[in-house]
């Protein structure tokens, strides 16, 4: 098998992974995932899919992670991870699904309006 590739997004976070056959390692922009992500809140977010399916062992995983903060670097990654599963096989779908990890999750920072200080606040209001 060569390397099977998938993208995922989450708020301004981009991730690439690169699936191929081996034992189980995992390395995010060139170091393992237990230095890239200390917590292990966050190292458990990226393994999701792997281990709903118990292919923990069975892939290496090379991710790119670009943009964005931590939690949505993770849960990129995990939306990566669980696309490139599926393209490997099919039949794994119904069982992501299940879980959340194929859906995209669509919200992103709404964006500043003119004459208000952030998108939805208002300046203080003054009666006279």
């Amino acid at each position: 098998m060569d390397y099977i590739n998938a993208i995922g997004r989450r708020k301004a976070a981009v991730a690439r992974v690169y699936l191929s056959e081996g034992s189980g390692k995992i390395v995010i922009n060139k170091r393992e995932i237990e230095q890239y992500f200390p917590s292990s809140i966050l190292q458990y977010i990226v393994k999701q899919p792997l281990l709903k399916l118990d292919v923990a062992a069975k892939y290496d995983i090379k991710i790119n992670l670009r943009g964005g903060g931590f939690k949505g670097q993770s849960e990129a990654a995990r939306l990566a991870i669980a696309r490139a599963l599926v393209k490997i096989n099919p039949d794994d779908k119904p069982a992501l699904r299940s879980e959340g990890f194929i859906t995209r999750d669509p919200r992103v920072v709404e964006r500043k309006k003119p004459g208000r200080p952030k998108a939805r606040k208002r300046f203080q209001f003054s009666k006279r």
